[in-house]
């Protein structure tokens, strides 16, 4: 296992912490882990591309992960752009203590919105496009945004800024853009912050724990008195439940109760976008409580846990599962059983 040097992130935060100074990448790492692309090799299949910042050490497992759940598998046909999201575990002995700044975060955040020290959370733009030039026959790489912070509206307003520029200029673009991140102010529950990338500035509200349900101080600016206006985010989280939950209305009191008993639910869908926001909406109906189960947006029969979740010698796990491969329909009957009533209203 490929564990943390002793001049990485982990000495780094702690020693930066201790003397009061801000080192490069510690504003960057109060958003984001690192950024990834990750292209399809002809001999090695998915294969990590580019980290970004260089110095940031991930596991093999954990690279492993990243690599599977970055591209759609075969199932879903995508062509041209798609986003989507997923969730990973850390590897045993790679959790970071936070730092005095990371605590003081949870402490003012509602419980849905905290720093995870057990899981990375990705999201991904991924671009499959037809390339005479390339041997496959497809231009096919995702630009990978790799975090411990649950913002899911944010991270993926931002990829749909940078993603595009990116598959143009490369690794400029991204070095620009992740020295714009290292500008950030950190994120401040209760604040509404302001986020210059690529000449646009994102304004985005942070909830805080003592916040009422459902407000939020972000309007739409007055493009007279700001040029150019804002991309306002009026939340960092919060998905359209109603666009996710249209095709299962019926069931939606089912679904709150599956999700507050913490049952084992298993997602089909024709696509990891589907798949991942019906996973993040159903693990969010329950809020301001916080899901405590597991849950994977996105979910392949390559993932690491995938033996754990298929074993038929104990009883399912408590966990929700996004999949686009109808394998798992075929092969999980102790999932599949709680949407027994469902089948023939799978997500689509």
């Amino acid at each position: 296992m490929e564990l943390w040097e002793p001049e990485s992130r982990c000495r780094r935060v702690q020693h930066y912490a201790a003397s009061g100074s801000t080192l490069p990448w510690d504003r960057f790492s109060a958003w984001l882990e690192c950024v990834c692309v990750v292209t399809f090799d002809l001999e090695l299949g998915q294969a990590i591309e580019l980290v970004y910042p260089h110095d940031v050490r991930l596991t093999e497992k954990e690279k492993t992960s990243i690599c599977y759940l970055s591209f759609p598998d075969s199932y879903s046909g995508c062509l041209g752009d798609t986003q989507f999201s997923f969730r990973i575990r850390q590897s045993v002995g790679h959790k970071l203590s936070m730092n005095g700044e990371e605590e003081k975060y949870n402490r003012d955040a509602p419980v849905v919105l905290q720093w995870d020290r057990a899981h990375y959370y990705g999201f991904v733009y991924f671009r499959q496009v037809k390339d005479s030039t390339i041997k496959r026959g497809y231009f096919q790489k995702s630009l990978v945004l790799i975090s411990r912070l649950p913002f899911v509206n944010l991270f993926c307003s931002l990829l749909q800024l940078v993603a595009p520029e990116y598959f143009e200029k490369l690794e400029p673009c991204l070095e620009a853009v992740c020295n714009e991140i290292d500008q950030w102010p950190a994120p401040v529950p209760g604040k509404t912050l302001s986020l210059p990338v690529m000449g646009v500035v994102i304004q985005v509200w942070i909830p805080s724990k003592n916040d009422k349900i459902g407000t939020s101080p972000l309007k739409q600016p007055n493009q007279e008195n700001l040029l150019p206006a804002p991309m306002v985010i009026p939340t960092v989280n919060e998905l359209d439940f109603f666009r996710c939950f249209q095709q299962i209305l019926i069931h939606i009191q089912m679904v709150w109760e599956l999700m507050l008993l913490g049952e084992p639910v298993i997602v089909m869908a024709t696509s990891p976008t589907v798949s991942s926001d019906t996973v993040l909406a159903l693990t969010s109906c329950i809020a301001p409580l916080k899901y405590y189960c597991d849950y994977r947006p996105y979910f392949t029969i390559h993932d690491n846990e995938f033996k754990e979740y298929t074993t038929r010698t104990q009883a399912p796990p408590n966990v929700v599962l996004g999949v686009t491969n109808p394998f798992f329909h075929q092969n999980l009957p102790a999932l599949a059983a709680h949407f027994s009533s469902w089948r023939n209203q799978n997500v689509r």
